[in-house]
């Protein structure tokens, strides 16, 4: 009897202890309405916006600093730090006046001026990593402290737009100076609704709310980006409340979260291409017969259905149906015919196939599902292929370097103007930056010449349809899908909406 009782207190005091761990977590957790933490699937590359080109650093960059422009939810230039802009001639668009915001204060406590767009521009134009973008700037003339022009080496009718990609952020040119740019990148001093305040390598970056901001201040006093590389980890943290926003949902979770009744899955049509490179610099892929075979050799719908679950839009062309003068609807696809690809092996001189490596990124299921279909696809037809999974980082020095045989990665058009979708990742010049796979086609680079002068739309998009054509025809890629940006979200988060250049807007954000 005594026993009995003693074993009775022992549990309710194990219950009540329970109750008060449980209960104080979710008093924890309901008293979080300071901080808003973000599950990233790879840590950023770089905090300063000319050395990085590339969508985790973007997502960070967005809510640090201030583009002249923003592209908003429909893809139209909207003011931000320029309050309007104007070509100096409209009929021939080789200079475009901006005219800037006022009593506009960097993180430093300076004033923001015409100075600092000079810097920033003339330096984007001569970065590694937005030469592609801004190199055709000549120059800017800083007219006053609240007007400048930017001189173009040609006619560009697509730099306004241009003007709204996180990589022409505009940075403060003292910081940097003083700084020296390396440490610039772990202590940016921006423009934007939240200033950095503290980085952890591979783990997180601390944001708090910038009071001087010359817009609406942020909502939210803290942002936390944490890097979660595991897509499980970060659903369960989703779940449980240890963080707020999951970016990246794999579609395999897309059900989940909408049949969950605390989160809710936002998700649009973004601007890009996710695409299989193939680095046609070396055998055997120099060979455009190797180069067809393959792409006969993939089951590519059998992808989309395995990989990509039925839910991301499919696509044909280096742009995607959501990019204007895009063709990808009307492009022929590659059909699935294993018969047909070891043909073109033997006629290429490979009747037995080849050793090859396949290389995709940490932090993202689906790429990895895609390697291991392609692998056994290819397989079929003779080819051995090695997969081999790197950290976000040292995956992009690779791929650049063309030492990756075959890759998956996505291209965002993130201007929503084709010449970025297509100069930056296919024009020779770009070879070893955006040119991944080392494409060199004179054609292909006469046509996107011309293309970037045009001013008439109409002749514009006739060019971009006969260099798609090319390219589809060249086979450096292979298409997968249009890109989808899907973010799953806590229902106590407010005010959220994915945008369709994955750089979200987080100072807009609120808890119920």
């Amino acid at each position: 009897m005594k026993r009995t009782k003693l074993l009775l207190i022992a549990g309710l005091l194990l219950l009540t202890l329970a109750v008060r761990i449980y209960a104080g977590g979710s008093r924890e957790r309901a008293a979080r309405t300071d901080t808003l933490i973000l599950g990233m699937p790879t840590s950023h590359v770089s905090l300063d916006p000319q050395r990085m080109n590339d969508i985790p650093s973007g997502r960070l960059i967005n809510n640090i600093y201030d583009t002249l422009v923003w592209m908003d939810y429909d893809m139209e230039a909207q003011p931000r730090l320029a309050v309007r802009w104007e070509w100096v001639d409209p009929a021939r668009p080789t200079q475009l006046r901006l005219f800037l915001r006022e009593n506009v204060r960097w993180h430093n406590g300076d004033l923001f001026t015409a100075a600092d767009v000079k810097f920033t521009l003339e330096r984007a134009a001569a970065s590694p990593q937005h030469g592609a973008m801004a190199g055709m700037i000549e120059s800017v003339t800083v007219v006053n402290n609240h007007e400048a022009i930017v001189n173009l080496q040609l006619p560009y009718v697509p730099l306004v737009n241009i003007l709204g990609h996180m990589g022409m952020s505009i940075v403060n040119e003292r910081a940097i100076r003083e700084l020296g740019e390396d440490a610039h990148a772990w202590a940016p001093v921006g423009t934007g609704p939240y200033r950095v305040t503290n980085i952890v390598a591979g783990d997180r970056v601390e944001m708090a709310r910038w009071d001087n901001y010359w817009g609406t201040p942020a909502i939210i006093p803290n942002l936390v980006a944490r890097v979660l590389t595991d897509t499980a980890t970060r659903y369960i943290a989703l779940e449980t409340g240890e963080i707020d926003i999951m970016i990246e949902v794999p579609t395999t979770d897309f059900a989940r979260i909408q049949n969950h009744r605390d989160l809710t899955l936002h998700r649009v049509t973004t601007m890009s291409a996710n695409y299989i490179g193939m680095t046609v610099t070396r055998p055997p892929l120099n060979d455009v017969r190797v180069r067809h075979a393959i792409q006969y050799a993939i089951d590519m719908e059998g992808i989309r259905r395995a990989a990509y679950n039925d839910a991301m839009p499919s696509i044909n062309g280096p742009i995607n149906a959501s990019v204007w003068a895009s063709i990808s609807d009307s492009l022929q696809p590659y059909e699935y015919n294993p018969a047909r690809a070891r043909q073109l092996l033997a006629e290429a001189g490979y009747p037995n196939g080849f050793r090859i490596g396949f290389y995709a990124n940490e932090g993202n299921t689906a790429r990895f599902d895609v390697a291991e279909i392609v692998a056994n696809n290819l397989s079929q037809v003779g080819i051995t292929v090695d997969i081999r999974l790197i950290e976000w980082g040292a995956y992009l020095s690779l791929i650049g370097s063309q030492e990756a045989d075959l890759f998956i990665i996505a291209w965002v058009t993130n201007t929503g103007d084709p010449d970025q979708g297509i100069f930056g990742p296919f024009h020779s010049s770009n070879i070893g930056q955006g040119n991944h796979v080392g494409y060199n086609n004179p054609e292909v680079d006469r046509l996107i010449d011309l293309a970037r002068m045009e001013t008439d739309l109409t002749r514009r998009a006739a060019l971009y349809r006969d260099i798609q054509q090319i390219i589809r025809d060249d086979s450096p890629w292979a298409f997968v899908v249009a890109g989808v940006e899907a973010v799953g979200v806590r229902n106590n988060v407010h005010n959220f909406r994915a945008a369709p250049t994955s750089n979200n807007r987080y100072w807009t954000v609120s808890f119920r």
